[in-house]
């Protein structure tokens, strides 16, 4: 289960509607557990240059400060979110390749002509590359 506050839904779900039609992409800090509870989201930049319409990449750079920034706060990553320009909110073939961060939310928002509609998450779950998984994850917002 994800949970995580309604300013937070609204702003990782308002970031899809200002990026589009190229993909937002953000990290999500908190506390790691059997519920994923999100404290603080971090907006980060889609380096992608090549195809931001349908793919993102975030920074090593910005990864590292998220980690930095969380542990001065007491704070874990806990997951990603990042925004599908006109297609639905299914994490894609690429979004699995490039899923690597085990027991970690990704939160995926459809937006489409400019307007977020469905968010769903979903849990990286495995331990190694070989048996690694997407399963549907519940999102609690409030």
């Amino acid at each position: 289960m994800l949970k995580l506050s309604q300013s937070d839904y609204e702003a990782l779900r308002m970031h899809g509607e200002e990026t589009y039609p190229h993909e937002c992409c953000g990290i999500l800090l908190g506390h790691a557990g059997e519920v994923n509870q999100v404290v603080e989201i971090m907006r980060a930049g889609n380096t992608r240059t090549d195809s931001a319409h349908n793919r993102y990449h975030i920074a090593p750079q910005e990864l590292i400060k998220a980690q930095r920034e969380g542990r001065k706060k007491g704070l874990d990553i806990v997951g990603f979110y990042h925004s599908h320009p006109d297609h639905p909110a299914q994490w894609s073939v690429t979004d699995f390749a490039e899923a690597h961060w085990f027991g970690c939310s990704y939160v995926i928002t459809a937006v489409a002509q400019g307007k977020a509609e469905v968010t769903n998450a979903f849990l990286l779950r495995g331990t190694s590359e070989e048996d690694k998984r997407f399963e549907d994850e519940e999102v609690v917002v409030g």
